[in-house]
């Protein structure tokens, strides 16, 4: 009998440790061992992982394999390939799924045929001292998210937007039906391949997202969709999150234009330095560590659409 849900965590060079607790809390779900199944993908990491370093008591429902292109996308596409279930949950090296994640899940898909994609609360658990107040507002980019006590579904709009309650990567629930428009658009040279290795790229989500939506699927928050995101202590600083609000500020606008939706007008290589002087002294950039995070994602759209105008996809 084949899987109904089948798990993939794409991982690269992991923390063994939240990995295993990410590996041991899947085993932990209520949800019968036969109807799931697990694909871990070792994606390029510098020392390859074996069936050990996942530290799982259960190995029947778990396969090990190893994808050589790097990039969170290319994991994912090659779990998704590996996998046989209608499901397919996306889970990251360092979630913690509540133990009836997997069986609401399996509920919701077969309560609502419409929808392709799901996601629902995402909590931190922080690796040493809460964060400083400055920090909070870089939350969802660290895929921290509660939308509250209530279901939220969404499709379509005219003109097409992105919207709220469309699910974060972490957790993420798709039906394959749903992701195939996806997969396909994968063969284009130019998709965003998410994160790779150290690298603070992102956009993968989105593109996820947007395909669903433009065939035609719903998307949806639902709250009874809990896990708990590690959070070590390195995210947690200026440069980090500086970084990593650069690198999402920047693929916004690249997966946006890629799916005809460019609200900005076009920024000229040129005219970039002039920009981001004049971007740092509106956002006070010197002035302390949430203004400096800000100003570099300011940076990050000037660099996205000066990406657009270089690759002639901009709209006059």
């Amino acid at each position: 009998m084949n899987p109904q849900i089948s798990v993939v965590i794409s991982t690269y060079n992991p923390h063994l440790g939240r990995l295993q607790r990410t590996v041991q809390a899947l085993q932990a779900q209520d949800l019968l061992s036969e109807l799931w199944e697990l694909i871990v993908v070792d994606n390029c990491s510098t020392s390859p992982l074996t069936i050990d370093d996942l530290g799982t008591e259960q190995p029947a429902n778990v396969l090990l394999v190893r994808e050589e292109r790097l990039g969170l996308t290319f994991g994912r596409l090659t779990g998704i390939s590996k996998s046989r279930g209608g499901i397919l949950v996306f889970v990251d090296d360092d979630n913690i799924l509540e133990p009836e994640y997997l069986n609401n899940a399996l509920k919701i898909f077969q309560r609502l045929p419409r929808l392709g994609l799901a996601g629902g609360r995402s909590n931190p658990e922080w690796e040493q001292s809460a964060p400083d107040p400055w920090m909070k507002e870089s939350f969802g980019n660290l895929a921290l998210r509660d939308l509250g006590a209530n279901e939220l579904i969404a499709e379509i709009s005219d003109p097409p937007s992105y919207p709220e309650c469309a699910p974060i990567g972490a957790g993420m629930v798709a039906r394959r039906k749903a992701i195939q428009s996806w997969i396909d658009s994968c063969r284009d040279q130019n998709m965003p391949t998410g994160r790779r290795g150290i690298a603070l790229s992102s956009g993968e989500d989105c593109d996820i997202v947007l395909n669903v939506l433009g065939a035609g699927w719903q998307v949806g928050y639902f709250p009874e969709l809990a896990l708990t995101h590690l959070i070590p202590a390195a995210r947690l600083t200026r440069t980090y999150l500086a970084n990593l609000n650069y690198g999402i500020a920047r693929s916004w606008v690249n997966v946006l234009a890629r799916h005809g939706i460019v609200p900005w007008p076009p920024a000229h290589a040129f005219t970039l330095p002039l920009r981001k002087l004049r971007a740092y002294l509106v956002y006070r950039a010197w002035a302390g560590h949430g203004e400096y995070v800000r100003w570099r994602g300011a940076c990050g759209q000037f660099d996205g659409r000066a990406d657009l105008t270089f690759a002639g996809r901009t709209r006059g």
